[in-house]
């Protein structure tokens, strides 16, 4: 009996042993592709603050001249390779950053708002009433997800100029139908997990339907909610293709446009102020995902229930 004891505690140890090992060096792999990852983000912040010859001349180094020649001629060449944050003005003079930035902050935080809204109320209304029409409409959002871009796009801005949706605020109703089949999909499948004994019993304490989504419901889904705010946000802050279809680029630009309109003719592009702008567009975002990253693996988890 000892000795069973004895060879079931060094098996147990053996296999601990190998689990460690395996955990060392999955963790080393994944260290090395989050490195590989973040370095385009890295190279792009270093070449913000250089000058623009030296961005391509060496665009991985700090200074034209090695440490092996000296300290003092290493600075020199820092002090030579480095404007310091003379790219940022330039770009938020030649861009008008802060009303681009109004603009895109604008039509993300209306997009997305109108997508949580509308989508989680659909999804509720999908789930809660079962009939040949919801599955259809249900089938439509989920058919949608799969529909390029490419396909609709040219009748997609005859028809937002026809229906004066060429305007900030306009293009958010555009946004909605395009994100529509994701979130519809996301919340669909977290109310599929909700119990309805507790609307039911809301119901009997005299709750309305409408008070029945938003204070029974709507606390509920809120790790859903903000997975979805997470990818839409993405999603619409970054879109470069749809605002520049849409929107009249000569009175409303957003970020993405922006950056573009510092292509000069002939090609000539000041990669000095194109980083910096960069840089600019990429730390709200960043922000905004990393206050809301700890809810993102909950909400697209329970979004993937099956019902």
């Amino acid at each position: 009996m000892a000795k069973v004891k004895k060879q079931k505690n060094a098996n147990i140890s053996t296999v601990r042993r190998a689990n460690g090992a395996s955990g060392v060096v999955l963790t080393v792999v994944f260290a090395v592709l989050s490195f590989l990852w973040i370095c385009p983000i890295l190279v792009v912040l270093l070449n913000s603050f250089k000058r623009k010859a030296y961005i391509f001349k060496n665009p991985f180094g700090l200074s034209t001249v090695s440490l092996s020649a000296g300290f003092a001629q290493w600075k020199a060449g820092l002090r030579l390779t480095f404007v310091g944050w003379l790219n940022y003005v330039n770009a938020i003079a030649k861009t008008d950053f802060f009303h681009c930035f109004g603009y895109s902050l604008m039509i993300t935080v209306g997009s997305v708002f109108l997508i949580i809204l509308c989508c989680s109320m659909c999804a509720w209304y999908l789930v809660r009433v079962k009939n040949g029409a919801t599955k259809t409409i249900y089938t439509l959002c989920l058919f949608s997800m799969i529909v390029p871009f490419q396909m609709v796009m040219f009748t997609l801005s005859k028809f937002a100029n026809i229906l004066h949706l060429s305007t900030p605020w306009g293009i958010c109703i555009v946004y909605l139908g395009f994100g529509a089949g994701l979130a519809v999909f996301m919340f669909t499948g977290f109310i599929k997990s909700v119990p309805t004994e507790i609307e039911e019993a809301a119901m009997i304490d005299g709750c309305t339907p409408p008070q029945i989504f938003f204070r029974v419901d709507m606390p509920i889904m809120k790790p859903t909610i903000i997975t979805v705010a997470i990818l839409e946000a993405m999603w619409v802050w970054n879109d470069y293709l749809l605002p520049s279809l849409v929107l009249d680029v000569n009175k409303y630009k957003t970020i993405p446009i922006a950056v573009q309109f510092l292509k000069q003719s002939h090609g000539q592009i000041d990669w000095g102020a194109m980083m910096a702008v960069l840089v600019l567009a990429i730390v709200p975002i960043v922000i905004f995902y990393m206050i809301c990253q700890k809810y993102i693996i909950e909400g697209v988890m329970a979004g993937a229930v099956k019902g």
